[in-house]
């Protein structure tokens, strides 16, 4: 009987956490994010050639990765530094 209430109090308060966030991206960052997650979602921007890596590309690859974490990460970012989106049209 505990379980099913700590079961049912979890379903609610789960529930209840996705009312506090707005619908629909918030800022142009988020907006621009949510278009390539879009494109993505509906394979509208995939390439029809299929793409491959050799074992030598992907162990490159993860090599590359492992040495990622070899650099500490800054407290800050310089966000003046970042690009910018633009549109298609």
């Amino acid at each position: 009987m505990m379980t099913k209430q700590l079961m049912i109090v979890c379903m609610v308060g789960l529930s209840t956490a996705a009312w506090a966030i707005e619908p629909g991206p918030s800022s142009a960052a988020q907006q621009g994010t949510e278009s390539w997650m879009q494109l993505q979602i509906r394979g509208v921007a995939a390439s029809t050639h299929l793409q491959t890596a050799s074992a030598a590309e992907r162990e490159m690859a993860m090599q590359r990765w492992l040495n990622s974490f070899n650099y500490p990460i800054p407290e800050f970012f310089d966000q003046d530094s970042a690009g910018e989106i633009t549109s298609g049209k």
